[in-house]
């Protein structure tokens, strides 16, 4: 089996996942549900997530990781509080993710955004990275921005959820088009698993 594989399992329960994402701190700020991010820690791992999202820091904090949870080490970050808050940039490494013992990575790309181009550059070296070390990605790619008239359109969805496949992501997450019909166009053109 290789290191990617082994990791995908211990994020993938029967081919199935449920990851919680916890890393709205960067960009939202303490909010209720992760001011007391431990606590929220222990009651997600309880009710059965596969895994869980975090920024590094919070990684560092725990004191060690969950049983039978998966930890997912989120690359990009951005906050409200800036004049370009769909600009992600890189604030991790793949490296990082292994000296922290994690199961996977992810990576937040916003299309539309003035800049998408340097966001899909960094999607293309992460993803690089990913290969040579064996580590799961996991991009979070969503259509936001000035050209984006509705981002739950089925075929900027769909777009999104492709840039996702074509550029290496192992797993996808992006939005929701509202109805299982729509959402059906958003699956077909992405051979991945979404989110």
């Amino acid at each position: 089996m290789r290191g990617k594989d082994a990791r995908l399992n211990r994020i993938l329960v029967k081919g199935k996942a449920l990851i919680i994402p916890m890393d709205h701190g960067i960009s939202i700020g303490p909010v209720p549900g992760i001011m007391d991010i431990k606590t929220t820690i222990e009651k997600v791992v309880a009710g059965g997530a596969t895994a869980i999202l975090l920024h590094k820091g919070i990684l560092r904090l725990l004191e060690k990781p969950p049983l039978n949870c998966g930890m997912i080490l989120h690359l990009s970050a951005s906050t409200n509080l800036s004049d370009t808050p769909n600009w992600k940039v890189i604030v991790g490494s793949v490296e990082e993710g292994l000296r922290l013992g994690v199961d996977a990575v992810s990576i937040h790309v916003n299309l539309g955004a003035e800049q998408e181009p340097q966001m899909l550059e960094d999607f293309g070296q992460i993803a690089d990275a990913c290969d040579k070390w064996q580590m799961p990605l996991i991009s979070m790619v969503y259509p936001r921005g000035k050209n984006i008239k509705d981002p739950y359109d089925s075929k900027v969805v769909a777009h999104a959820a492709r840039v996702g496949a074509e550029l290496g992501a192992d797993i996808i997450k992006t939005n929701y088009t509202g109805s299982y019909e729509s959402f059906k166009e958003v699956v077909e053109g992405s051979p991945l698993l979404l989110l």
